[in-house]
């Protein structure tokens, strides 16, 4: 097992590589640069005044002598200053970061709370009121757009019950009260979009599974339903749900701007909007790197939980 971690952990390293070439490369591909975002709102200025910012910032160096220097402060732990607001990049990110992952969480553990006896309850008892409700449910969670939801949320609260979320962010720690009712409403919003797919996917995983033989058998030795259920049937059809569970996960990190946004949520997707439209290259390239981190060791931690809902999976 420490083997097969380590090999991973290694193979992570040309991976973020890859990234962290391309983001670099793709930021500089898009019209105008951080100078002319910053000089926009300028009524004059001359072109003399433009290559001394640009060096000032050292946007005027080679292509490879910027990426150099990058790499080598992002592996010193300086991942450098943003451009607009001049603040260190890595403190910044690891705010928002920390906003964004709290948000995901609540949203995995409402959607668990919400699939997992959704998804079993629908498959045991097949095409009656209880599954066609369920599957009701699932197809409206996938089809309602969860920014529609939001939208429709704030207005319903502030027009019907005159009620509108704390703006900002309050940690758990300073206030948990008003923490909560920051979080409660978006995170209920995201995970409901991931608890209709999961349920139903599960739903359907489950029925291939309570079709097979061992699971006849250990009806046949009279072993309760519940113990079937959960100790046979659930473990087996939760695989193919965890796969894609840490992939959707991994991507909500980066894909919930526009919860954020509608929420007044400092998270890291409304950070990185706000960079992409100001060109500030450090906290973009930043960024992509921390999630495209959190992304790969998302999924390492995926492959190690197949070892625990199948015994059968081992890793040498």
């Amino acid at each position: 097992m420490r083997a097969y971690i380590l090999k991973r952990i290694l193979l992570m390293i040309p991976t973020l590589m890859g990234v962290s070439l391309l983001v670099f490369s793709l930021v500089r591909l898009l019209p105008g640069d951080a100078v002319m975002a910053m000089l926009e709102e300028v009524s004059y200025v001359t072109e003399e005044d433009i290559e001394r910012m640009r060096e000032q910032l050292g946007l005027n160096k080679p292509f490879v002598e910027q990426y150099v220097h990058w790499i080598g402060g992002m592996l010193t732990g300086d991942w450098g200053e943003s451009l607009h607001t001049t603040e260190p990049v890595l403190p910044l990110l690891w705010d928002s970061f920390k906003v964004t992952a709290e948000l995901v969480a609540l949203a995995t553990i409402f959607a668990l709370m919400i699939a997992i006896p959704l998804g079993v309850i629908a498959a045991i008892r097949q095409d009656t009121m209880i599954d066609y409700a369920a599957r009701l449910f699932a197809i409206g969670g996938i089809s309602l757009p969860n920014f529609w939801l939001a939208i429709l949320f704030i207005l319903a609260a502030s027009l019907w019950f005159h009620y509108l979320p704390p703006i900002g962010y309050l940690t758990p720690f300073e206030d948990p009260w008003g923490n909560f009712q920051q979080f409660i409403f978006p995170s209920l919003i995201l995970g409901y979009g991931l608890a209709a797919s999961k349920a139903r996917m599960l739903r359907n995983t489950m029925l291939e599974v309570l079709r097979q033989d061992y699971v006849r058998t250990a009806y046949s030795k009279g072993l309760r339903e519940r113990t079937v259920i959960w100790r046979h049937v659930l473990k087996n059809s939760f695989i193919p749900v965890l796969t894609i569970w840490g992939v959707v996960f991994a991507r909500m990190l980066g894909g919930t701007v526009i919860i954020e946004v509608i929420f007044a949520l400092p998270g890291v997707g409304r950070t990185m909007y706000e960079a992409i439209l100001e060109r500030d290259y450090p906290v973009v390239q930043g960024g992509t790197i921390l999630l495209a981190t959190a992304m790969v060791f998302s999924n390492l931690i995926v492959d190690l939980l197949y070892g625990w809902f199948d015994p059968r999976i081992r890793y040498t």
